[in-house]
């Protein structure tokens, strides 16, 4: 499910519905076991003007139940990093859509 609003709203939004583990500071776990998280929301924000102002906050579920947030800045999506590996869990979620 996505959804448009400003970083702090994603933040505020997610944290009522108890997604309250900062997983930015776990950043490994989600690097070495891509496998054990499943990406529940995905607020993006898009910068008015500059399109560096761009973030991606994902509220995640691990395989352990711990529901938390992770934000990724536009500059996060570098090759080996946790944004990458959520971004490419999104993409793998989405289902191609029916051709008859």
């Amino acid at each position: 499910m996505y959804h448009y609003a400003t970083v702090s709203k994603a933040l505020e939004e997610l944290s009522q519905k108890g997604f309250t583990i900062d997983f930015n500071i776990q950043e490994d776990r989600i690097i070495n076991s891509p496998d054990d998280f499943e990406i529940v929301h995905v607020y993006r924000y898009e910068g008015e003007s500059d399109p560096g102002d761009e973030a991606t906050v994902y509220g995640i579920k691990s395989s352990t139940g711990e529901k938390g947030i992770f934000v990724a800045g536009l500059s996060a999506f570098t090759e080996n990093s946790a944004a990458m590996a959520l971004h490419e869990m999104s993409i793998k979620g989405r289902q191609a859509p029916d051709i008859h």
